[in-house]
């Protein structure tokens, strides 16, 4: 099972049920075999299609956390990709509330209590479930082919639309800043990359990307100081970028052989510049320069540079990892000289990278924590203070950093339970 969780403010979603396969599933001669991904793990289990999946919750901490199941193994002759059958799944997302507070709260022992509960009668397992920039909507995607967006004010669900263009299970969704109207994409196993925005009440599709050989894995919109860019990470390796340059125009640029085998996730740098807290003059307009972050199959994390001719350039490769990186995620800034990129792995372990000089552009990884399981998930707060990590050891926890230097689990959160203990010893530490 993989978990995904996404630490942030007031709300986490929660879902149950298996999500099954996902980049096809891989067959062999004894059955099928599927993975099931939620909120803190992920393991490989043998598919049997008489017995209902077991019930797992996903929670993880932020207004647009998601959950995304997928199968990572890539297409073989040996082991072709087919669709799963369909098995008995709970198909419903839960939304949690946890008081503003977080620490202090969770300290007394307070619970996790679940606020609204929504059915989204999708067919087929739910691969993500995001919340939009305002907390009111949740758009869901799953095997069933199918994208639902709910209105969710209230405690409350209302289907707004149910989009219907994939035809293969979609991964994942992703909403873009409001300032460019409701928009959202998503991305699926049948190769495709799909926009889709609201006009006068109707969600339709605007555009459609089929520039990748191989399942579309990641979406990712950059930060809308530099207006409507989408990166879109891939098993067929590549990364691509789509640039909206009006009356219903997006340029591509494609970064070939990004990652051998294929690339697993995406994570935009802020826009701000490291230091301009400090340094940067009164009403002068900053210099942003576009960078993001990749994690692949090839154990890398990549930081990727815009050229000011337009090209996308590899400006650093970090290397700590012994296996497959799982999720990369650039921590948001307020403009101090410090870059942080938290990083996961198949290996197990968890690195945050940082970087004080951004002229040198030199960054130090330190291992925030070895984990006996894969590490599926690692999502910043708002405030880049708190680290949620999630993985096979059926958790998610959240770690701080000390005021001298060490990082520290303050809290962790078993699968189907909604307490969020107190602060975790050493020694508890060392046994997940």
């Amino acid at each position: 099972m993989e978990t995904r969780a996404h630490c942030g403010s007031r709300e986490f979603l929660t879902e149950m049920g298996g999500a099954v396969g996902g980049r096809g599933a891989a067959a062999e001669g004894r059955g099928t075999l599927m993975r099931v991904q939620h909120v803190a793990t992920r393991r490989l289990l043998r598919y049997n299609p008489t017995r209902p999946a077991p019930e797992v919750s996903f929670r993880g901490a932020s207004k647009s956390c998601h959950v995304r199941a997928r199968e990572l193994l890539p297409p073989s002759p040996q082991q072709p990709c087919h669709p799963l059958p369909m098995s008995t799944f709970l198909k419903k997302v839960k939304l949690n509330f946890i008081p503003a507070g977080l620490v202090l709260e969770k300290e007394r022992g307070e619970m996790v209590s679940v606020i609204n509960t929504v059915d989204t009668s999708h067919e087929d397992m739910i691969h993500d479930a995001q919340m939009d920039y305002y907390g009111t909507r949740l758009a869901t995607c799953s095997s069933d082919r199918s994208v639902k967006i709910f209105d969710v004010r209230n405690s409350g669900q209302i289907l707004i639309a149910d989009l219907r263009g994939h035809e293969g299970p979609v991964w994942q969704v992703a909403w873009a800043h409001p300032m460019y109207g409701n928009i959202l994409a998503s991305c699926s196993y049948d190769r495709k990359v799909i926009i889709w925005k609201e006009e006068n009440g109707t969600w339709e599709k605007t555009h459609e990307h089929t520039g990748h050989d191989s399942s579309v894995n990641s979406v990712c919109w950059a930060p809308h100081d530099y207006g409507l860019i989408l990166a879109c990470g891939s098993s067929d390796g590549a990364i691509s970028l789509l640039t909206y340059t009006g009356e219903g125009q997006w340029e591509v640029k494609k970064i070939n052989n990004a990652h051998t085998i294929g690339c697993n996730a995406v994570s935009w740098a802020p826009a701000v510049v490291p230091g301009s807290l400090i340094d940067q003059p009164s009403g002068q307009k900053p210099n942003y320069i576009k960078k993001f972050a990749s994690g692949g199959c090839d154990n890398l994390i990549k930081l990727w540079k815009e050229e000011e001719d337009g090209q996308w350039k590899e400006e650093q490769k970090l290397e700590a990892h012994s296996d497959w990186v799982r999720d990369v995620a650039w921590a948001p800034s307020i403009g101090l000289p410090t870059s942080t990129i938290a990083s996961c792995s198949q290996d197990g372990r968890v690195f945050i990278w940082t970087c004080d000089d951004a002229s040198s552009n030199m960054w130090s990884p330190k291992l925030l924590h070895k984990f006996n399981d894969v590490v599926w998930h690692v999502s910043w707060s708002i405030t880049a203070n708190i680290l949620a990590v999630s993985g096979g050891d059926n958790k998610v926890t959240l770690w701080k950093e000390s005021v001298d230097g060490q990082w520290v689990c303050i809290s962790d959160v078993n699968k189907g339970q909604g307490s969020v203990s107190a602060s975790v010893t050493e020694g508890q530490q060392n046994e997940q």
